[in-house]
């Protein structure tokens, strides 16, 4: 269509108001074309021209939709330059102006709906009227325009201050994310150097095997957590004078530190105790008198055994702990049960003393229940640990606790500290002072 002539800038600034809202082109950017064609038609109408604004659509070449607005003012020398405009234009040395604005497919009227038509017939003194009658109203209007383009430009700075915070916040979380993998795996370091501490630390504190002849021994101990690897449950094993070889198995209440100190504390009031001369049935007792004064929350579970090495005579007092499992030479197995209450419980004590013998050949099992309620049931852990046990019983005796634990453990539904110790009877025994690791 031919381009719609305008001898006054409220005619002009209709039209192009007409025509953002037919094409519901943004606000900013309408209003960046409104004050973008007044500005350039301003001088060609002071100077008396009339300027003429054209309105098509076109498809670029990736086929968007442009809304090329075209104004035809002359060249004029007041006119401002198209590069400083609000909406940047496109111009030619005829004084054409062109800005090229973005649509969606199918948006907008016919452009010939939009642009009023013969505004440009108008008789001389009807324009003049008319330009007197609006002479106010273009004041207000010129005003307007001006704080409008105040605003636009702190939008513009506003929308620059906007894009480079979040270029700056950008390069903050690509810092802070690598900062935090830095600690993860410090951490992770310092988990691991905590946990070869302390393991260290516990290894130190227990007891290693004696040698005795006619009895092989060999435990087995696993934290529940490998990075924290203390705990409540504890061993220890000696020489009496009189020849026998003392055992005492310990499992106090909780995890962590605090757990293998009141383990710790039981088992060194146990050897005392034996190494005094107290009766086993007496021990249990007397070591909840010696400690509940000192740690008033102090609970524990504790079993103790008395092995001669060469009779194979063989005692046991219990205190709230799992019984003590003997494998026979012959592959029978029985559970040795004992009853009592721990350190810390209501009666503590051992209520009696059970008295057995290790034949040549017999496999004697002591636990924590870490080792039979991995599965949270007691009496099929139990049922399993007999098959383990008698399974491995020929095995070398320092790997038989160590290969019980890996077949009880094939599911664990309950983790907590394990210890398996084993004590078996050589086929022939030849009494001797021990050689390594005794007190």
């Amino acid at each position: 269509m031919s381009p719609h002539t305008f001898h006054t800038l409220p005619s002009l600034r209709r039209a192009v108001r007409g025509i953002c809202e037919a094409h519901r082109l943004p606000s900013q950017n309408g209003a960046r074309l409104l004050l973008s064609v007044s500005r350039m038609a301003t001088a060609a109408l002071d100077a008396g021209g009339p300027v003429r604004l054209e309105a098509v659509e076109r498809t670029a070449p990736g086929g968007e939709t442009l809304l090329a607005v075209t104004l035809h003012a002359g060249p004029t020398a007041a006119a401002p330059s198209p590069a400083d405009l609000p909406l940047p234009g496109q111009s030619t040395p005829e004084g054409t102006v062109a800005w090229h604005l973005p649509l969606s497919e199918g948006e907008g009227p016919p452009l010939s709906a939009v642009l009023p038509a013969h505004r440009g017939t108008a008789s001389a003194a009807a324009r003049t009227r008319e330009g007197a009658a609006a002479e106010a109203y273009e004041a207000e209007i010129a005003a307007l325009e001006s704080d409008l383009a105040v605003a636009l430009s702190r939008v513009d700075t506003l929308s620059t201050e906007l894009h480079r915070l979040k270029d700056e916040l950008a390069e903050t979380n690509s810092g802070v994310l690598a900062l935090y993998v830095q600690l993860e795996e410090r951490d992770e370091q310092l988990r691991r150097a905590h946990g070869q501490i302390l393991r260290e630390l516990e290894d130190a504190l227990r007891p290693p095997p004696i040698t005795v002849s006619g009895l092989e021994l060999a435990v087995h101990y696993a934290p529940a957590d490998t990075d924290a690897p203390t705990g409540g449950d504890f061993y220890d094993w000696l020489l009496l004078p009189d020849g026998t070889v003392h055992i005492t198995v310990v499992d106090a209440l909780g995890h962590g530190v605090r757990s293998t100190r009141s383990a710790l504390n039981v088992a060194h009031a146990v050897r005392t105790l034996a190494l005094e001369g107290h009766p086993l049935e007496s021990i249990v007792a007397r070591t909840h008198d010696i400690l509940v004064p000192f740690d008033p929350e102090i609970m524990a579970t504790v079993l103790l055994a008395r092995i001669h090495p060469e009779t194979g005579a063989l005692s046991l007092a219990n205190g709230s702990h799992p019984p003590a499992l003997v494998v026979r030479a012959d592959g029978s197995a029985d559970y040795l049960e004992v009853r009592g209450r721990g350190i810390g419980f209501p009666l503590p004590g051992s209520e009696s003393v059970l008295e057995d013998a290790l034949h040549e050949g017999d496999l004697l099992m002591l636990y924590t229940d870490g080792l039979t309620e991995s599965r949270r049931d007691p009496i099929e852990g139990e049922a399993r640990l007999v098959k383990a046990a008698q399974a491995h019983v020929r095995r070398p005796v320092r790997e038989i606790p160590g290969a019980v634990a890996e077949d009880m453990h094939t599911v664990i539904l309950h983790p907590d500290d394990t210890l398996a110790l084993a004590v078996r009877r050589a086929e022939s025994p030849q009494v001797r002072r021990p050689v390594a690791g005794q007190p």
